[in-house]
């Protein structure tokens, strides 16, 4: 049996990828040491698939570039050589990663959604994702998040600046979130999850609403969740919570005690801005063993981490979706998928890094080592795939298996010290012996 290994090795701001070959032996001696064991029997969850989000910011960076850059940025997340991102995440009305507040209907006394306008989305969103589907042999499924309800319905009397969503507009925001929904299936995209509110703990200067987990859990109990059904979106999965894993199981335990909630809730989003967190994946993958683990947003947000250590940045992706993975995730989800040269564009200066950046300047763009890191997972494990059991020897590597649907396994080893680290896998009795380079971080198809 022969096993590839595809490793990237950074070297300061430089790096590498790498594909070699290897050979499985049988394992006639009983090697104990070094060893990282792989068990196919012993499964875990299932994989939905991995992606990034299409904001307006993304959607109109790549309107200033040229038609070349526009599909070849476009071509490295979802053509045949790219990312093989088939799981993607997009706003209902404005986010801080648009270029102002918006929304569908501004009219209060519209109840009944007549002057409803997907306008915006169609400037720029809608032909981002057209385009993307275009180039995927995948099916590109859409998950709808919304920032704010709005500024007619808070409390607050604006967009921005957290408040709350007043009661007497619960009906309508649920039918409108639900004619959302409608009108991109309409379109023919292929929604197949909504969360109910991006961040409902922070009170943010860009969009942004706050809600408690009884309110949100009565508010999908008897508003959004009935209104789906009454409509023919029975089987669009709500997302509850859709913030940092620091309160996830916590807050999915008491937004799910509100009335028929749990009936209606099909998974719980995290972000990970406020720590690593794995553990409370476990206990949410225990205690809620039907409900779907999914990672909505992340990035490198420029108030807190710099651009130019991209190998640190790089690790972060890569240690992050690795925990996550291990602790019971579905399906990974990026921020934006690409950015302008200052990261933006962001309606609040709230700036951050890509995967791609754009220079609209000079019509070039940048693949930053982050790209490469998360395709070690996106490229390999696939929609389908099933994580299996494994043990590892040491602390000093960071390891996950998958068994893909066509029977290949895919496992992926981050090596962060400036160490080589020998290792050898073994799976059903056969052995094959490798070295997880210093600063490497390799997937293994066998």
């Amino acid at each position: 049996m022969k096993l590839k290994k595809i490793t990237t090795v950074s070297a300061g701001k430089v790096w590498e990828s790498k594909v070699t070959e290897e050979e499985f032996v049988q394992d006639s001696t009983g090697v104990e040491n070094e060893l990282i064991n792989i068990y196919p029997e012993v499964e875990y969850q299932k994989i939905s698939g991995f992606g990034g989000a299409f904001t307006e910011a993304s959607a109109y960076t790549l309107q200033q570039m040229s038609r070349q850059v526009y599909d070849s940025v476009i071509d490295d997340y979802f053509g045949k050589n790219g990312l093989n991102y088939s799981f993607c995440r997009t706003h209902i009305d404005s986010c801080d990663f648009s270029l102002g507040n918006y929304s569908a209907v501004t009219d209060p006394k519209d109840t009944e959604l007549n002057t409803f306008s997907l306008e915006r989305d169609e400037k720029y969103i809608l032909p981002m994702i057209r385009k993307a589907q275009e180039a995927s042999s995948n099916k590109i499924s859409l998950l709808l998040s919304p920032w704010s309800p709005p500024a007619f319905m808070k409390t607050n009397g604006q967009k921005n600046g957290g408040g709350k969503l007043k009661p007497e507009f619960r009906g309508m925001w649920a039918k409108y979130i639900s004619r959302y929904v409608s009108e991109y299936k309409k379109l023919g995209f292929d929604v197949t999850a909504i969360s109910v509110q991006n961040e409902p703990k922070a009170v943010q200067t860009w969009d942004s609403c706050v809600f408690t987990a009884a309110e949100e859990g009565e508010f999908v109990s008897e508003y959004l969740g009935p209104q789906l059904k009454a409509d023919g979106l029975g089987d669009i999965d709500i997302i509850i919570w859709d913030h940092n894993k620091e309160r996830a199981y916590d807050r999915t335990r008491d937004t799910l005690s509100a009335g028929r909630c749990n009936e209606f809730v099909k998974g719980v989003g995290f972000h990970w801005y406020s720590g690593d967190h794995f553990e409370s994946l476990e206990i949410l993958r225990k205690m809620y063993p039907d409900k779907k683990l999914i990672f909505t947003e992340g990035c490198v947000e420029y108030s807190r981490f710099g651009a130019s250590d991209q190998l640190k940045n790089a690790r972060m992706y890569a240690h992050d979706i690795l925990g996550n993975l291990n602790g019971g995730m579905n399906a990974y989800i990026d921020w934006n998928l690409v950015l302008d040269e200052k990261g933006g564009p962001n309606h609040v200066g709230n700036f951050c890094d890509a995967p791609i950046m754009c220079d609209t300047k000079n019509n070039t763009y940048e693949k930053k080592l982050s790209y490469t890191y998360i395709g070690h997972f996106s490229k390999y494990i696939l929609p389908g795939a099933v994580r299996v059991g494994h043990t590892k020897y040491t602390d000093r590597l960071e390891v996950t298996a998958f068994r893909n649907p066509d029977g290949t396994f895919a496992m992926v080893v981050l090596n962060r010290t400036n160490d080589g680290i020998p290792f050898t896998v073994r799976i059903n009795d056969r052995l094959c012996r490798l070295q997880a380079e210093a600063g490497s971080l390799s997937t293994l198809i066998f």
